[in-house]
């Protein structure tokens, strides 16, 4: 029958024009053995297409052909053949109706293979046909897939979450879903992700769809780690979930979402802030965990060096003025803004921020979010703020000319105001007001203090070590050396309690600059950065880079974060 077929085969392949006659001359003068297929050499070497060789088959044994990249395999049916069985025999187990099992099958004419999944399965089989390409990346996604998800699952039912909804008017308990939910444990695996990133301290889940594979991602202490990638047929559900849970269309796939949700686990209310975008192979999604209690809103306890926080200190205790805080994104500044504003928070003053959007609320501090939607933007909120009575302004960030203008005219006008700048160093802010129009004077008149941060991996205490270095690499990134060459630095060796990775928890590095008179007269003349810089190095500042190098020698985190995160003097 195998050979009746094998003829049938090449004979109408021959017949469509899909296969040359010398080329199946080539291939049968490459048959060896018994076990030697004459379509897998065709396939092989070429000559027909894997997807038009099993289509013909399809055709003349009247059995259907189907395209398992467009078909959902369910956990209860693939279970029911071993990974090991599935990829020595080229099948892949597709549903089960009462007794009979469908099973794509790469060649459906092998009977000792139905016989032997008979005998396994202890139903009746229903051959399809597929291609050996296609069922073998099934076997691959599918089988990997399943095989640890039961047991990743049950951990995420241990802690209990709740999807707090309206300011807490709803609440609505995951793990009661859990049981209702028809889908194979779509509320669970998203669960899990959720209480995995919390776990691992991390500050974002991203959600990545590429071709083949649905990539996970956590940002632990600012640099991104792979996870073990999610089941890619569960793509479209896992955006679906995340959407409902952030009150997002879920309908709505091509254009960009964001959205935002709260949930409890251990009594903790923690926020999740998400962006679904589009990307070719379908939604990304990305969750910024804001975790409230674990975020240290204390000045103190940022790692700021001594001489640095005692400026920062004395700028935000002043009556007015214009404070500004720059650095990449994340980069901390929220934070340190955040804190300076608990340090400074009495029942004296009336503090009001404009942001997008409020990540953390703050007591007794009025907080309003911009919704550029209907209107609401940086300045049409700052308006609305001077005439709420303000002593305190916290702004976002400074964006455009109307908000830098308002803001400066604010400073100017008996308030201090708070906000952030997108620049390289503090001198860089400078600039950057003056590229926004805004006049020199009134730049001079009204910024006190620019503060430039950057966030470095504390090295893991539990495995921090001394480590030697060339007397030449330690030269080159300025540090001071010896007359013997020796310099004492540490490093972390890597544990379990960090992950392998030798850091745990992160630190600020902060560069600030004070504007006093010699500043002023730089910006009055439209002095470049480079100018202010020098001028405020001279005066006694600190640079990212020095005060990074400062942190090494104390011991707190290693010679390679500084150098990654600050760029020379």
């Amino acid at each position: 029958m195998a050979r009746m077929k094998k003829k049938w085969l090449t004979d109408s392949l021959l017949k469509k024009g899909l296969l040359k006659e010398e080329d199946l001359r080539t291939a049968q003068s490459m048959l060896k053995g018994d076990g030697a297929r004459i379509e897998d050499i065709l396939v092989e070497k070429g000559y027909v297409t894997d997807r038009n060789m099993m289509a013909v088959t399809a055709e003349l044994l009247n059995i259907p052909f189907i395209d398992l990249t467009k078909y959902k395999m369910f956990p209860d049916v693939v279970e029911l053949l071993s990974k090991e069985m599935a990829t020595h025999l080229r099948v892949m187990p597709l549903a089960r109706i009462g007794d009979v099992l469908s099973m794509a099958m790469a060649d459906p004419l092998d009977v000792v293979a139905l016989d032997d999944m008979k005998l396994v399965t202890g139903l009746s089989i229903s051959p399809v046909i597929s291609t050996t390409i296609a069922i073998r990346e099934a076997i691959s996604n599918y089988y990997a897939d399943f095989s640890g998800m039961e047991s990743m699952l049950e951990k995420a039912e241990a802690p209990r979450i709740e999807l707090k909804r309206d300011r807490d008017d709803e609440e609505i308990d995951l793990d009661a879903l859990v049981g209702k939910s028809e889908e194979f444990s779509i509320v669970k695996l998203v669960n899990l992700l959720l209480v995995q990133g919390i776990k691992a301290r991390a500050s974002d889940i991203h959600v990545e769809p590429f071709e083949k594979t649905l990539r996970l991602r956590y940002r632990i202490d600012g640099i991104l780690y792979e996870s073990s990638p999610l089941p890619k047929h569960m793509q479209a559900a896992i955006a679906s979930r995340i959407k409902v849970m952030s009150n997002l269309d879920i309908a709505q796939r091509r254009l960009p979402q964001d959205g935002r949700f709260r949930i409890k686990i251990h009594g903790r209310d923690i926020d999740f802030r998400v962006s679904c975008l589009p990307t070719y192979f379908g939604e990304k999604v990305v969750m910024r965990i804001l975790d409230k209690s674990a975020v240290a809103m204390d000045l103190d306890k940022l790692g700021f060096h001594k001489e640095g926080l005692e400026i920062f200190r004395k700028g935000i205790s002043s009556p007015y003025g214009m404070l500004l805080l720059t650095g990449p994104t994340g980069s901390g500044k929220t934070t340190t803004l955040y804190s300076a504003l608990m340090e400074i928070n009495t029942p004296e003053v009336n503090i009001i921020t404009v942001e997008d959007p409020v990540e953390y609320q703050l007591m007794g501090v009025n907080q309003v979010s911009v919704k550029p939607s209907i209107g609401l933007t940086f300045a049409a909120g700052l308006r609305s703020i001077l005439r709420q009575d303000p002593d305190i302004i916290m702004i976002g960030e400074v964006r455009d000319h109307d908000t830098a203008d308002i803001a400066v005219k604010s400073a100017l006008t008996g308030h201090l105001v708070l906000s952030t700048l997108h620049t390289n160093d503090a001198a860089g802010a400078i600039a950057r007001l003056d590229d926004m129009g805004i006049e020199p004077f009134l730049i001079s008149s009204s910024v006190i203090l620019v503060a430039a941060q950057r966030l470095v991996r504390r090295i893991c205490t539990r495995c921090k070590e001394p480590v030697e270095v060339p007397a030449s690499v330690l030269r080159h990134a300025q540090m001071k050396v010896d007359h013997d060459g020796k310099c004492t630095i540490f490093h972390g060796r890597g544990c379990k309690a960090c992950n392998k990775t030798g850091y745990a928890g992160r630190l600020s590095l902060l560069e600030v600059l004070s504007v006093n008179d010699d500043i002023r007269e730089l910006i009055i003349g439209e002095a470049n950065a480079s100018r202010i810089k020098a001028m405020a190095m001279e005066k006694g500042m600190k640079t990212l880079r020095m005060v990074g190098l400062d942190r090494v020698m104390e011991g707190l985190t290693t010679l390679d974060e500084v150098l990654r995160v600050t760029a020379a003097d």
